[in-house]
């Protein structure tokens, strides 16, 4: 392959500093927020040590080591990444969990965004703050998730990031339950400085193209800070890489196109969709087989069929390979402007303001759309008369036996195009007085937020329209083919006869081509937020001050959700819309919500022996919210420094989660989820859950025998007329951290952890609803529809998936790091370190104390699309559509780096660990694949895949030019070309891996200037 010129030149670079990397181990590239100070000889001057606020707690605070786990990312390690936006590192960090959304995402993202899930509990039970201050969250929309995307949040503007690894509600009220991003922007910036930013994969694609400015000025009166940040990435098709170009499934015959699966008897085979690329006939009885392709000798003469010689029986061959038309990385340009403002009214005064401006421009693509009829599966609505001139078949493709299933490729790939605006605003005054000779400070401030998404949908045939061509037509005494009968004939061009039989004929493409329009959604979100906070000493004790920080503030959100026509859901349609795809309803609603807090330090003993320090914090938060009630939220931290070197701390609050917009107000989405047991099989007894059902046992559910998705709709609880309250749990820590005197530079932490959550607010699964209705949970029962058909009696039809407070979760685990900073030698500065999580427990009750509860535990499994264990994930919520495409919870995550440091050299290894995982499972219950039968080793079930752990390697060098205040970066991120794990459970969704946890591109190039002025 040739190599473009930054390939070669970043070669020739690293080669040069290769000696560098020769040694280096595991370290971390997020470093625990730990003080690392070292004595100096001789004696140091007194000096007044300024108070600070560590994200956790609103009391100010000299120690940078508290009661609460923090990790802290600096500007400087942010910049050692190469990366453009602040998803791309935040993401990586061992404490994320549960495969949240980024930009490699396609067939479930498209928007640009980059979620995030502390615990793997998903982006709505992770806050977001900007200089402590909470943010706008989206909604969510059919092709956006629920959370804040810290892609437009300028990382430009960055001074740090502080990730909470703890529940924080008495803080921060809701959605503090797997911890709190604080990014803290930067302040009494001085200068100018700019950025230009270049990337290329070793496939000499994915170009990746970035620009920033900044100025800042600082005086007595005060400080400004103003840029704009502008990023774009290239799109990248599955059909470039080898592994991604084919959709795979399971087959028990090894081929010579197939990658054998050691020891199993099974292999990996290219696949694709049933969809065929031509079309694809059920008939009983012609040919002698189930179902028929059209010959490509006919459909590339661009000729109507006549008669069955023009068709063979279908084969895996005709199926149509949808993937290499998919995306492996979306486009997306992002433009962001940017502005922090300090004015100091008087030295007790100031006036402070942050704003920024983002807009997202992304896309997603996908294969050309189905249509289909008939009750074999494919089923969207499209119906063909039997006295269609084109039909040669002589019947009707509806529901009577005859089906009908095809791509529509004159209409092409179905593309997704999404503009989102973020407007947010943060301000307010601060100040300070004394009262009774303590200190305090006070903040009272008003936050704006406002997202708006415009998703626009292109390649969609009218679906209605296409049924009114596909019907009958004739032959006229002039020759042309008309709509109707010769009895009741339709006004020529008013209506133009479809030929669904050849797509590629010129007649299919005109027809087709008039009757798909782009359609859009148009979605946007609204916080407004006010606040007043004090903060300061109350009295002294013997072991120091007692402070005391409070306050309230005053929210308000609401969302608004506008549906052209096409893309409107139809109750009465069998929940199907006029363009069949992505379709969903109008929406709005809010709520309001009033808090007070309080929070109390207390030291209560210091400087004793064995009692360095030992300190006590409580907290407690009272919400009241307009659509469910009150609730109230406290905490208790201890800090205990038997030695100096030492510190021993523990915590232990009530963790709550308020229903979202999108929980309350989600309009109905159509689904198609999986299956893996119908109770109603062999029922000789009436039951709610089996109607229509014949009750003389011999009923089977065909679509869970076959493998077939479901139909069902997802919905909001207004929707569904569920009434859903808060989550509400307890969240544990237990650490320590030694920063040893004897050995300056080196600091170690530990700290066992464990969330649970009750009362869990999430989508009820399919396989959930069934089990609950068949037990005697009968609010569910309604939403079970069986077809009352005659053939199908008691088939499931449709299923409506309502949000309900439901389930529980309960997630523990440890973690760990360690940083030091050798002591410098001759040639040069080391550090090197590490950072892990070890998840020990990730387990999900769907209905504790039920009949119909199942358990499902998710370390070390990933699960599959459509499974009960995916749908059921946590950080399911958030994701776009309702349901993840991939739930994964790695038993171990680590990072590491070595850093070198040498006058205007330094230099970065970063190594990323993922731990050894399975995909499937020979428990039914856990529902975690659809392949049956691959089972050699024991008796027929599910078939379970063992994955080896996945390791990355990145590498930086950087160079500073002093004289001329410049600094060049180069780097190669995934220098061993990692190939991504092939998971044939996922053939459905995103080139047959998980795109939300594995790099996709492979072998990164990238470079960077930096100009200072």
């Amino acid at each position: 392959m040739s190599k473009n010129p930054l390939q070669r030149a970043i070669q020739q670079a690293l080669s040069i500093s290769g000696v560098v990397g020769a040694g280096l181990a595991l370290g971390c590239i997020a470093f625990p927020a730990v003080a690392q100070n070292t004595t100096p000889a001789g004696k140091q001057q007194p000096q007044t040590l300024q108070t600070i606020v560590v994200t956790g707690s609103h009391i100010r605070r000299v120690d940078l080591e508290t009661s609460n786990p923090v990790v802290a990312v600096s500007a400087q390690q942010i910049a050692s990444t190469g990366a453009l936006t602040l998803g791309d590192v935040i993401q990586n960090l061992p404490v994320m969990s549960g495969s949240v959304t980024n930009g490699r995402v396609n067939n479930g993202g498209g928007a640009g965004q980059s979620l995030i899930g502390l615990r793997g509990l998903g982006p709505g039970r992770t806050l977001v703050l900007i200089d402590g201050q909470r943010v706008a969250d989206f909604a969510g929309s059919v092709t956006a998730g629920t959370g804040v995307d810290l892609n437009t949040i300028p990382a430009a503007a960055v001074e740090r990031i502080e990730v909470l690894t703890d529940g924080a509600s008495a803080v921060y009220g809701s959605d503090a339950i797997g911890g709190v991003i604080n990014i803290i922007l930067k302040s009494n910036y001085q200068g100018a400085q700019f950025q230009a930013n270049y990337g290329i994969s070793d496939h000499d694609d994915g170009e990746r193209r970035g620009a920033s400015f900044m100025f800042g000025q600082s005086s007595d009166k005060g400080s400004i800070l103003a840029g704009v940040d502008y990023n774009k990435f290239d799109e990248v098709l599955q059909a470039s890489r080898s592994w991604s170009k084919n959709a795979l499934s399971l087959s028990a015959t090894n081929t010579s196109k197939s990658v054998a699966l050691p020891g199993s008897g099974v292999a990996v085979v290219p696949g694709g969709s049933s969809y065929a690329s031509r079309d694809r006939i059920f008939l009983p009885g012609p040919l002698g087989c189930g179902s028929l392709s059209l010959n490509e000798s006919a459909a590339t003469a661009g000729t109507s069929p006549t008669t069955l010689a023009d068709y063979h029986c279908f084969t895996a061959a005709d199926k149509y390979n949808y993937a290499s038309v998919n995306l492996l990385m979306t486009p997306q340009e992002r433009t962001n402007v940017f502005f922090k403002g300090v004015y100091h009214f008087s030295d007790n005064v100031d006036f402070y303001a942050t704003m920024y401006h983002n807009k997202t421009d992304a896309a997603s693509q996908l294969a050309p759309a189905v249509f289909g009829s008939g009750s074999n599966g494919f089923d969207t609505g499209f119906t063909i008369s039997k006295n269609n001139y084109y039909n040669p078949f002589g019947v009707d493709f509806s529901t009577n036996g005859a089906a009908y299933a095809a791509r529509n490729f004159p209409a092409g790939n179905r593309f997704f195009a999404n503009t989102t605006t973020t407007d947010q605003l943060i301000s307010g005054f601060k100040g300070n007085f004394n009262l009774f000779n303590q200190d305090w400070t006070w903040n009272a401030g008003y936050n704006y937020g406002h997202i708006s998404q415009i998703n626009t949908n292109f390649g969609l045939p009218n679906q209605t329209l296409l049924n009114e061509e596909a019907g009958p037509s004739f032959l006229n005494p002039d020759g042309v083919v008309q709509c109707g009968t010769p009895a009741a004939p339709i006004s020529l061009g008013t209506c133009t006869p479809f030929d669904p039989f050849n797509l590629f004929s010129a007649n299919s493409r005109a027809v087709i081509a008039a009757a798909s329009t782009p359609a859009m959604i148009n979605t946007w979100s609204i916080v407004r937020l006010m606040h007043a906070d004090v903060s300061g000493g109350l009295f002294d004790l013997p072991a120091g001050t007692v402070q005391l920080a409070a306050g309230a503030d005053y929210r308000k959100e609401y969302t608004s959700n506008t549906v052209s026509s096409g893309l409107l859901i139809n109750p009465a349609a069998n929940y199907t819309c006029t363009l069949s795809s992505n379709c969903t309803a109008h929406l709005q609603g809010g709520y309001n919500v009033k808090e007070a807090y309080a929070e109390v330090f207390i030291p209560v003993l210091k400087d004793l022996p064995f009692v360095r320090a030992l300190n006590v914090t409580l907290g407690d938060r009272y919400s009241k919210y307009s659509d469910f009630g009150s609730t109230s939220n406290w905490k208790i931290a201890v800090e205990y420094r038997p030695i100096q070197d030492l510190l021993l701390r523990g915590t232990v609050q009530k963790v709550f989660r308020a229903p979202t917009l999108e929980d309350v107000f989600q309009a109905p989405n159509a689904s198609a989820p999986l299956l893996s047991s119908d109770p109603c099989d062999h029922i000789t007894t009436a039951n709610p859950a089996c109607p229509n059902v014949p009750l003389d046992g011999s009923f089977v559910d065909t679509l869970v025998a076959s493998g077939q998705q479901i139909r069902a709709i997802t919905a909001g609880s207004a929707y569904a007329g569920f009434h859903i309250g808060p989550e509400s749990g307890k969240s544990f820590d237990l650490g320590a951290v030694y920063s040893p005197h004897y050995v300056p530079g080196l600091s170690l932490s530990a700290d066992l952890w464990r969330i649970f959550l009750n009362n869990i607010v999430a989508t009820v699964g399919a396989q959930s609803v069934l089990n609950l209705c068949f037990y005697g949970q009968t609010q569910f029962c309604p939403f079970i529809t069986r077809s009352d058909v005659a053939g199908t009696l008691g088939q499931p039809k449709l299923f409506t998936l309502p949000t309900a407070n439901l389930g529980r979760f309960d997630v523990k685990g440890l973690d760990v790091s360690a940083d030091y900073k050798l002591p410098q030698f001759s040639f040069g500065q080391f550090n090197v370190g590490l950072n892990a999580t070890y998840m020990k427990q990730a387990k999900v009750q769907s209905a504790p104390g039920q009949v119909g509860n199942s358990v499902l535990n998710y370390v070390g499994v990933m699960g599959s699309t459509g499974s009960s264990l995916n749908s059921s994930c946590p950080s399911a919520a958030g994701v776009a559509g309702g349901l993840g495409a991939i739930c994964f919870f790695p038993r171990i995550r680590a990072q590491g780096t070595l850093g070198w440091q040498l006058g205007p050299w330094d230099a970065h290894w970063t190594m990323q660990y993922i731990s050894h995982f399975k995909v499937g499972s020979y428990d039914p219950s856990q529902g975690a694949t659809a392949a049956t039968g691959f089972n050699p080793k024991g008796p027929a079930g599910p078939y379970v895949l063992h994955y080896g752990a996945y390791v990355y390697n990145n590498f930086t060098v950087g160079y500073n030019i002093d004289p001329i205040n410049t600094r060049i970066d180069v780097g190669v991120d995934n220098v061993m070309d990692k190939q991504p794990p092939l998971l044939y459970a996922n053939n459905s969704q995103n080139a047959n891996t998980d795109p939300n946890d594995f790099d996709t591109l492979g072998r990164y190039y990238w470079a960077r200037v930096t100009v200072k002025f």
